[in-house]
């Protein structure tokens, strides 16, 4: 007579799994979908990185305003 109180060891332990499963999946699903970016960077676009170049004088204004021209299809030829 277990008097309702479950039934032993083995009840215990399929309730265990009934509620670890579930949420070791989500955690899971988080960890492999939620962040695919790289802890929330984003990757930087051709003209951030030309940006940055004209920023630290890489470049000149007029190399500058090509580039950027060829990147934003404002070439008109």
């Amino acid at each position: 007579m277990n008097f309702g109180y479950g039934h032993g060891f083995g009840g215990g332990l399929w309730m265990l799994l009934v509620w670890l499963i579930p949420i070791l999946l989500v955690v899971w699903a988080f960890r492999a979908f939620g962040t695919r970016s790289g802890g929330g960077r984003r990757e930087e676009s051709a003209l951030d990185i030309l940006d940055k170049e004209y920023a630290r004088g890489s470049i000149d204004r007029e190399e500058y305003l090509r580039r950027r021209k060829d990147l934003t299809g404002g070439g008109g030829e």
